[in-house]
């Protein structure tokens, strides 16, 4: 039992290490030669666990020389745009002007209701919407509304907005994010100051995000309403109105709801 155990566990690492190597992609987004990688990789990984009498050599070598060999081919799709097309294929179109594709449609065998699962899938519901849309060589779909369906954006209404990077994790299960922490120019001492002015600690929160400007949403461990509201970060102008500097007069309280 033990030596089934510690070969597990060699080749759970491997085929980790494996996929690792390959990148990382969603299995519905792999090109076929990595589908077939995969699935050779997961098959010979078998193979030494099912049987004892297999020395596990045996299925460490095929699965390094697999990757390998997948490793070697994407450098090459990369180099050679021809063997690109001959190995992963090309997108297809499938509706061009609002028109759907029959014979695309037949030679990649598309049903009818793998194309409208496929659009629903792109939250359209109405194919009157659709002006653009291709299979990707991964077997996802992408498709373009027509101009007329489109939400208007922030150009088009003539309101300007200033751009900002998303929210990032601060706190995480009660502890904290330094790398997090370090992009936004923010010390721990200005997380656990905020803290302290709503009562409460690192080890509270099951997570904390919040943006360059300073504002947060924090959920709490215990279930309580999340916390959203403002903390400042970032220079030392910012350090002084939270009172590190001691002739800026102390802090000011940091403003905050439980919506």
């Amino acid at each position: 039992m033990g030596i089934i155990l510690l070969r597990s566990l060699i080749l759970y690492l491997l085929v980790i290490f494996a996929v690792r190597l390959m990148g990382k992609r969603q299995l519905g987004e792999l090109q076929p030669s990595e589908l077939v990688i995969t699935i050779l990789v997961s098959n010979i990984a078998t193979l030494p666990i099912e049987d004892v009498n297999i020395p596990v050599i045996i299925g460490v070598t095929p699965i390094l020389a697999l990757v390998c060999f997948e490793v070697i081919m994407s450098w090459l799709i990369l180099k050679f745009p021809p063997l690109r097309k001959i190995v992963s294929g090309s997108p297809k179109v499938i509706i061009r002007d609002g028109v759907v594709d029959v014979h695309t449609l037949s030679e990649l065998r598309l049903s009818v209701d793998d194309l409208m699962t496929a659009v629903r899938g792109c939250g359209i519901f109405d194919l009157r919407e659709v002006q653009f849309a291709m299979v990707e060589t991964t077997g996802s779909f992408s498709v373009m509304k027509k101009q007329g369906m489109e939400s208007p954006t922030r150009e088009d209404m003539s309101v300007s907005a200033e751009a900002a990077d998303p929210p990032m994790l601060i706190v995480s299960d009660g502890k904290m994010l330094e790398h997090s922490c370090k992009v936004f120019n923010m010390e721990q001492r200005d997380v656990e100051k905020f803290l302290r002015s709503i009562r409460r600690e690192v080890e509270d929160i099951l997570l904390m995000a919040a943006d360059e400007a300073g504002n947060c949403y924090i959920a709490w461990k215990n279930g309580d309403k999340p916390f959203t509201g403002k903390m400042e970060v970032g220079d030392d102008k910012s350090k002084d109105k939270c009172g590190d500097n001691p002739a800026s007069g102390g802090s000011k309280p940091f403003h905050g709801n439980m919506d």
